[in-house]
């Protein structure tokens, strides 16, 4: 019996060394991000984990995907990168173009990559794909995000919505579920959360030290980013849609300048967290530490100018390997 016992634990210890050997070890960030109003397309920029907050754009400062390429606009914003649990990197955008008026986007762009240079796409417009439906008279689609759901074990896609007819009359946030290819939506969106007026550019990150999700999000109109919190993701059984959510916080950035575009991010070798906004008319970036996303503490002011205006997007912990791989591709 105690041989038994000392095999069993022998092939635990293996198994969790296994796993910790297979762990990504990762050394830089990617900050993922289009440049400018007239310039929706989408760029590259990396940083050290021993100064994440000085990124140096990447390919010279040009674009790596081009929105003539992948969106029916011809125009991305607000890109969102999620590192999948099945080796994927998922993106979603934004499809729209400034020029046209902030009310021309009718949908968003959906994109999978192996490696985040190769990319795969679709479009999903509501008016064609909600044909009949309120959806089909969405004003905008804005921010897609993209989360893992273990509840329902497919990935979650969120955005914000207002439709034309009165039946969405401000910014709410809805989500769908992606198929298993991530080239579609399933389904009609699903009323997700708002917080009694305009609500957007939502960033939900999962905390295993609270086991809570956060979901951070811009106050339209008012100004500011504020939080909710939620054991699930969705309602549990008897809970209205929407209630799974906490009341909202205060507002969170350390600005008193406007501010859009959360993004939240773990630190490399670290249990921190950052949170980013972009103070899109002042001209820089801010980067505040959280260890318990709730208390955050400005550490850098990052200006935008030259190669470098970074516009609503995310940041990435990528590895050597990945970073090699995208300056052989993206070399200047």
């Amino acid at each position: 019996m105690m041989k038994a016992r000392l095999t069993l634990l022998l092939m635990a210890l293996l198994t969790v060394m296994g796993m910790e050997a297979r762990k990504p070890q990762y050394a830089k960030y990617l900050f993922v991000y289009f440049p400018s109003n007239d310039n929706e397309n989408i760029y590259y920029a990396l940083s050290t984990k021993e100064k994440p907050f000085d990124f140096v754009p990447m390919n010279g400062g040009k674009m790596v995907v081009s929105a003539d390429s992948i969106a029916l606009k011809k125009g991305v914003r607000d890109p969102h990168v999620l590192r999948g649990k099945d080796g994927w990197f998922y993106m979603v955008n934004t499809d729209m173009r400034c020029a046209e008026g902030w009310a021309s986007n009718r949908g968003i762009v959906l994109m999978r990559s192996r490696d985040l240079i190769h990319w795969q796409h679709s479009t999903v417009h509501f008016p064609d794909k909600y044909k009949g439906t309120n959806f089909a008279n969405v004003t905008r689609v804005w921010a897609p995000e993209t989360i893992w759901d273990p509840k329902a074990k497919k990935y979650m896609v969120y955005f914000s919505l207002l439709t034309n007819d009165g039946t969405i009359p401000y910014d709410k946030v809805f989500y769908c579920y992606a198929n298993k290819d991530f080239t579609d939506l399933e389904g009609q969106p699903q009323y997700f959360y708002d917080r009694g007026s305009a609500t957007i550019d939502m960033d939900i990150v999962y905390s295993k030290r609270d086991k809570l999700y956060h979901a951070f999000y811009k106050n339209e109109g008012q100004g500011g980013i504020c939080k909710v919190t939620a054991k699930t993701l969705t309602p549990k059984k008897g809970q209205q849609p929407g209630q799974q959510w906490s009341a909202p916080s205060s507002t969170l950035q350390q600005t008193k300048v406007a501010v859009e575009g959360a993004g939240v991010w773990p630190l490399i070798d670290s249990d921190n967290w950052i949170l980013m906004y972009d103070c899109y008319g002042s001209g820089y970036y801010q980067f505040c530490e959280t260890s318990d996303l709730t208390n955050f503490q400005l550490k850098a002011q990052t200006n935008t100018s030259g190669m470098f205006t970074p516009r609503h997007g995310t940041v990435l912990p990528v590895t050597d390997e990945e970073v090699a791989a995208l300056e052989k591709a993206f070399s200047k």
